[in-house]
């Protein structure tokens, strides 16, 4: 139901017209000067407004100015007693829909109040359309059959609020998916929040998700909002949400089922309005049966499942985003012959996240403009690394063959720090035999984090000897 804002200091103009507006079924607000409407147009999605001319404290053009600056999309319709043609060609030039003088016409008033709601309508699909062309295109890179059809549901699930599960391997971008539907929504000028439910130790997710009142436990020194208190009228992205807690998953559900929740600590209801879009690399399903995943929770969460191929499954994409990530850091590169057979041969545990970082290698360690087979092989070669005890292990490097700090210094912080923790994890790993809760005890953290950083690497728990 369109929204419609009557601004006038008349209060006969505002019964009148709001009489006239409700009978047509349109919902209706009114107030006596700009001040106060402007506090409505905060509080409320306003449609259309009403804005008569001569106001007390702000005057309507005044007032015009603030509202289409701060909300563009909403059509403003003068109306005055008083108008001269000079005034209204300002009014128009400011952006307003169309000028009407009082006596106010009914027929006129309400055509002018349709056309208005349809024009606005259209600047809204219109815009929406922008944003799904720019963000379904270059986000979302292949020609990969699959991926076509994602690129598809991006732009359907987009023009809805419905719950989206979004599943596949680490690295093979879930995150951007998420972040194209909210950016081709109605929600893309509000909050995308992200949750990674697997960096979160259980004992923390709920105060993470929910917020905290201050003094609710121990650490709790001020008042917090949760991330579905900051993703309000926007999206919240719940990332491996198969890692969290069964005592999480309830509260969860309980928010999606009434759009309300409290604070730990707090007794005052939150009203909230996000929609909620879930990744995982499990299978939910084996998950519900294994009692580790509430079912309900699942059926709620996957309401428009997508599913993202792992990349040695989509061959034909890899060279198409070698060239798009090489593209980012600035590099042309001419491959030689047969050197893409390299890349098709090599399984990508790390898909397209593990491309992107092979793509950033060769910028950083591969100066020349033309690569070959042989030059692309040694970027991609297993390595031997030998531990304390002289057993060695093999892993796939992600640094060239020198010292790990030599190897890491041309890269900038947040990727060194990625290579070190990968190299310290799996020494750590080997060193205590591939038991989890010995290494967890060793290195300091709980074992389900240290479970969700080996996802995150695509490291074995079982090093091979």
């Amino acid at each position: 139901m369109p929204a419609i804002l009557i601004i006038d200091d008349e209060p006969g103009i505002r019964q009148t017209l709001s009489s006239i507006l409700e009978d047509e079924k349109y919902k209706v607000f009114s107030s006596e000067n700009a001040l106060a409407g402007i506090e409505i147009l905060k509080r409320e999605i306003i449609d259309l407004v009403f804005l008569d001319v001569l106001l007390p404290k702000m005057g309507g053009i005044e007032a015009l100015e603030k509202i289409k600056k701060e909300w563009p999309l909403t059509e403003v319709t003068m109306i005055s007693g008083h108008a001269n043609i000079d005034m209204a060609v300002k009014a128009v030039k400011l952006g307003a829909f169309d000028f009407l003088e009082k006596p106010l016409s009914l027929e006129k008033t309400l055509t002018v109040c349709r056309n208005a709601l349809v024009i606005k309508k259209l600047r809204e699909e219109n815009k929406t359309l922008k944003k799904i062309n720019r963000f379904a295109c270059e986000d979302i890179i292949g020609t990969n059959m699959i991926m076509q059809d994602i690129r598809d549901m991006v732009k359907q699930a987009a023009e809805s609020d419905a719950r989206i599960l979004i599943t596949g391997e680490n690295g093979t971008g879930k995150e951007i998916i998420a972040r194209a539907i909210h950016q081709c929504s109605a929600r893309a000028d509000n909050p995308f929040i992200d949750v990674n439910c697997a960096a979160i130790p259980e004992t923390l997710i709920e105060s993470e998700l929910f917020g905290h009142e201050k003094g609710a436990f121990t650490d709790a020194v001020s008042n917090r909002k949760g991330r579905f208190e900051l993703a309000h009228n926007g999206t919240l992205f719940l990332d491996e949400i198969g890692d969290m807690s069964l005592s999480a998953q309830a509260k969860v559900l309980r928010v999606i089922q009434e759009q309300k929740f409290e604070r730990i600590g707090g007794e005052k209801t939150i009203d909230t309005d996000v929609r909620i879009i879930a990744a995982t690399n499990q299978d939910l399903e084996k998950a519900c049966e294994e009692g580790r995943f509430r079912q309900d929770l699942f059926f709620r969460l996957n309401v428009i499942p997508i599913h993202v191929p792992p990349l040695r499954e989509r061959p034909e994409d890899i060279s198409i985003l070698l060239f798009h990530f090489l593209k980012q850091f600035n590099r042309e590169l001419t491959l030689q012959p047969h050197a893409l057979d390299e890349l098709l041969i090599h399984d990508w545990p790390g898909n397209v996240r593990e491309l992107k970082n092979l793509a950033e290698r060769i910028a950083v360690m591969h100066p020349e403009k033309m690569i070959n087979r042989e030059d692309l092989g040694k970027l991609l070669f297993k390595k031997k690394i030998k531990h304390e005890n002289s057993t060695e292990i093999e892993l796939k490097s992600e640094i060239p063959e020198k010292t790990l700090i030599e190897s890491i210094s041309n890269h900038n912080f947040n990727e060194a720090k990625e290579i070190f923790e990968k190299c310290f994890l799996e020494f750590h790993l080997f060193k205590n035999n591939g038991i989890i809760s010995k290494t967890a005890e060793a290195i300091g953290i709980y074992p389900s984090n240290l479970h969700a950083k080996l996802r995150k690497h695509n490291i074995s728990a079982n090093p091979k000897t």
